[in-house]
């Protein structure tokens, strides 16, 4: 049994939860994002190349290890993938330009976008191995976590992976996420049973986390070697 208790409304019996702004959110529109340390370009398929470049290094076959699709055997078969994945509606796709290397280097996505409940998911995330733990990645999905709440205003913001995924839970606890469990045998992925771990962010708590990782991002968190000066998990 959960120790969580729902927020209620006092004045209801039974009881139910409070009042929430029911206005249906904005969708995600396909637009550019620029950060310090990073671009988010519209996913495209003149990205490809670039990927298909940036997915050869060593590492990279782990890489796929936890996602839906992938490794590609052709640079053909990867591009008909981008050229599909770029028109999708939900998902809907960003390549990841880091400004140190200017090629792109990897991908992430907003998700299950529900306008009329303002929940939303950052997810389907791949970065490649020269792009994974750096401050880039890291402002990456603070891009997208800063344009879901603030810009469009939704409420409750996921994250979820395949629950021995120990990178992608991590990185959800450095992002200030809150865990609230595990979907036992929730998809079957590449053949595989998939358990599912679940993460959130909702509006009450985005100011503290916004904060924390833009204070986190600044220049002067960084030393001459460029590394940060502090962890970003709370």
């Amino acid at each position: 049994m959960s120790d969580f208790q729902p927020p209620h409304d006092p004045e209801t019996a039974p009881p139910v939860g409070p009042r929430v702004d029911p206005t249906p959110r904005q969708l995600p529109a396909r637009i550019p994002h620029r950060g310090q340390s990073v671009d988010l370009e519209p996913l495209h398929i003149r990205h490809a190349a670039d990927l298909w470049q940036a997915m050869q290094g060593e590492g990279s076959e782990a890489s796929w290890a936890y996602m839906g699709y992938g490794p590609f055997a052709t640079e053909a078969a990867f591009r008909t993938f981008v050229g599909n994945f770029a028109t999708t509606h939900d998902p809907i796709a960003w390549a990841v330009r880091p400004h140190r290397s200017g090629s792109v280097d990897g991908w992430l996505t907003l998700m299950e976008i529900y306008p009329a409940h303002a929940h939303i998911e950052l997810g389907n995330i791949w970065f490649s191995p020269r792009m994974q733990r750096t401050r880039a990645s890291t402002e990456a999905m603070f891009l997208l976590m800063r344009h879901a709440m603030d810009d469009l205003g939704y409420r409750r913001l996921t994250w979820k992976c395949n629950a021995l995924n120990a990178p992608s839970r991590s990185a959800a606890a450095r992002l200030g996420f809150t865990y609230e469990g595990t979907l036992r045998a929730h998809l079957t992925i590449k053949g595989r049973r998939r358990d599912t771990a679940w993460f959130s962010i909702i509006e009450e708590e985005w100011p503290a986390r916004r904060n924390a990782i833009e204070a986190w991002l600044a220049d002067s968190s960084w030393d001459a070697a460029g590394r940060p000066k502090a962890s970003l998990r709370k």
